[in-house]
């Protein structure tokens, strides 16, 4: 083993291994290693800060403290970190005599396959990973794929209680075992291994993270309300129609979103006019009655786009390494834009602009933004930054980025991309990110509460659900007007409240070329519910100041809206557990019921006094509690001497 100190770093190399040690912001210390010779600065979507550090060698082994943190390199290559001298995180050697540590395979061109193993801390609880409906809070004894699919949204990033994020700065596909037996990060095709970790409380680590892979935007005021949306508006007419209709009812509408196939062809970039004759007064309508209008885009394009021809010629679509580059099929083809190519994103964003955003549109949809691909072989993709295996979790993150830069561009500052998929650093983008097409159950709705905190440890912290799911959900059914219900509230208290779905009922048609569900708003799903509905949109709309507030701490801080009991009271042993109750805000604890027929609820209080928003009873925390709740109710408290109390 070699050591070199220079420029406040450690450089070291070992038979088949090059490696660095660095800070890169607060109480962060940053690993390279490479099996093919010096480390390169590959930094992905992190912008690396700088820290002051104390590196000296003593015997065979190297140390490097910055701040809280201490890293031990061993003359066996072994990595070892500290967190005010209490051990955090041990690499575990894979063979006997301590040899195995980090593991590589070479796959030729220049790439390798690699992984790194750590030993495992009994008691240790783990968060984050982006959302995934595994039904797991504590990802402890979880195996997360590192992919992007539909519903299913992978960050490679991790908090650990016991005082540290990990973040997996390599944006390829591979796993992360959280095992008993160890926590392994693989990587399937990379050029080195590169991971920062960050030591911290809950709090302490979200910040660092924000200033590594950048702060969100600030909310824009329209976010903050009630979204209206179904699969799918057909016509112009439809849409005015629903705005009109809350209008009247005094129904506060913020958003009302125009869904998939109002366009001529997958790839074209606008409207039909068949059906959309006039989207530049449609737009001024729903404006003169306080509606944004959001319109989706998917990546998708066949031969018989306009654009098709230029894209395929300009190389600005994805390519295969084998096979033909068409990707996914949904009635036809499709081959998939390559937004990591910046002339893609050029062309791409001079099409949106001119069909939709100059237009009126006032933000954009990126469904399919993993992307979707059948089958799902990343192994298969050619991008323009390198193999879909090796920078192919990265899409969604220059998905977004092609709408941000362009909107910057034309002088806006109110970006909101909705998007299926996202990585970490595309919250700087204003990206919105939704857990995808899940079920209409309420085994969803509880997995869905979980994933949504385990996101917000992520860095993400604008992230939303559809309400009542997408598919499988009969309007006519008792058990899904039970469950819109209880998934209202839940959306109550998310960081936006978006009403979405594929609905079954009498009211199903199939219309304009794909099948559209049924109805899909307020007054939907009975007299009763609409009422009970109603009445949380209002209460939405009221607490659009303390929304605001929150959205301020996440732009400028990085402390997500909603977030696990944790995250606010990192002492208390209890709160690790505590996957279907949150805090939303500073001030409001809330705990949605997820069962179908519920009608009590268990909840802990943490220390401090409590006020149960439906009754106004303090509570004294440091407890658990059992409340009533019908179906009307929700369960929320507020801490005493809250002035949110006085909306409820």
């Amino acid at each position: 083993m070699k050591y070199e100190i220079k420029d406040n770093a450690i450089f070291f190399t070992r038979p088949g291994e090059w490696g660095k040690i660095s800070a890169c912001g607060r109480d962060s210390i940053r690993f390279q290693a490479s099996p093919q010779g010096k480390v390169k600065e590959q930094n992905w979507t992190i912008e690396p800060g700088s820290a002051d550090a104390k590196i000296w060698l003593e015997g065979d082994c190297a140390y490097f403290v910055t701040g809280e943190m201490k890293a031990v390199v061993h003359g066996d290559g072994r990595m070892e970190y500290f967190r005010k001298d209490k051990r955090i995180l041990s690499e575990k050697s894979e063979l006997t005599f301590g040899a195995g540590i980090r593991n590589y395979r070479n796959r030729g061109s220049g790439l390798w396959s690699g992984r790194v193993t750590f030993a495992p801390v009994e008691g240790e609880h783990f968060y984050g990973l982006g959302h995934e409906a595994t039904g797991c809070f504590d990802l402890k004894g979880c195996t997360i794929d590192l992919r992007h699919v539909n519903a299913k949204c992978a960050m490679p990033f991790v908090y650990s209680s016991l005082g540290y994020g990990f973040l997996w700065n390599m944006p390829s596909t591979g796993t992360c075992e959280l095992a008993h037996n160890r926590t392994r990060w693989n990587s399937d095709s990379m050029e080195q291994i590169d991971y920062v970790v960050i030591g911290g409380e809950p709090r302490e680590v979200s910040e660092t993270l924000a200033d590594l892979t950048g702060h969100a935007p600030m909310m824009p005021d329209f976010g903050l309300g009630f979204w209206q949306c179904k699969l799918r508006y057909e016509t112009q007419e439809e849409v005015l129609q629903v705005a009109r209709r809350y209008k009247e009812l005094g129904i506060p509408l913020d958003v009302i979103v125009i869904d998939y196939f109002h366009w001529t062809e997958q790839g074209d970039y606008k409207f039909d006019p068949v059906y959309w004759p006039d989207p530049k007064a449609m737009a001024e309508e729903l404006h003169a009655m306080g509606v944004k209008l959001m319109v989706s885009m998917w990546p998708t394009i066949n031969e018989k786009s306009e654009n098709y021809g230029e894209m395929f010629d300009r190389n600005l679509l994805i390519r295969t390494a084998s096979g033909s580059n068409r990707v996914f099929d949904f009635y036809g083809p499709q081959a998939e834009i390559d937004p990591t190519n910046p002339e893609t994103r050029e062309f791409v964003w001079k099409k949106l602009k001119e069909n939709y955003i100059d237009q009126g549109v006032d933000c954009l949809w990126f469904d399919e933004a993993e992307p979707e691909i059948h089958p799902e072989h990343f192994d298969n993709l050619v991008l323009s930054m390198g193999n879909g295996d090796q920078v192919g979790l990265l899409y969604p993150y220059y998905y977004a980025k092609l709408v941000y830069d362009g909107m910057k561009a034309e002088g806006r500052q109110d970006i909101v991309t909705l998007s299926r998929c996202a990585y970490p650093g595309a919250q700087r983008f204003g990206t919105l990110v939704w857990s995808g097409d899940i079920p209409s159950t309420f085994e969803s709705l509880s997995d869905q509460v979980k994933s949504g905190l385990n996101m917000a440890m992520c860095g993400i912290p604008w992230w939303t659900t559809d309400i009542g799911g997408f598919y499988g959900g009969d309007i006519e059914t008792p058990y899904f007007r039970e469950l819109i219900v209880r998934w209202f509230q839940y959306g109550l208290f998310c960081p936006v409240m978006r009403l979405h779905g594929s609905r079954e009922g009498k009211d199903y048609t199939r219309p304009i070329i794909e099948p559209t569900g049924g109805d899909n708003e307020l007054w939907s799903f009975g007299e009763e519910n609409f009422e009970i509905l109603k009445d949380l949109v209002l209460l939405r709309e009221r607490m659009k100041p303390y929304l605001r507030s929150a959205m301020k701490k996440a732009s400028e801080r990085g402390i997500p809206v909603m977030r696990p009991m944790f995250f606010d009271f990192p002492e208390d042993e209890v709160c690790y557990g505590l996957g279907e109750q949150y805090m939303f805000g500073d001030d409001i604890l809330f705990a949605p019921v997820v069962s179908q027929g519920q009608r009590v609820k268990k909840v802990y209080l943490p220390k401090g006094n409590w006020v149960l928003t439906k009754d106004r009873t303090v509570h004294q925390g440091g407890t658990w509690l059992e409340t009533t709740v019908e179906l009307r109710e929700f369960v929320a408290f507020v801490r005493e001497g809250s002035e949110v109390l006085s909306i409820f």
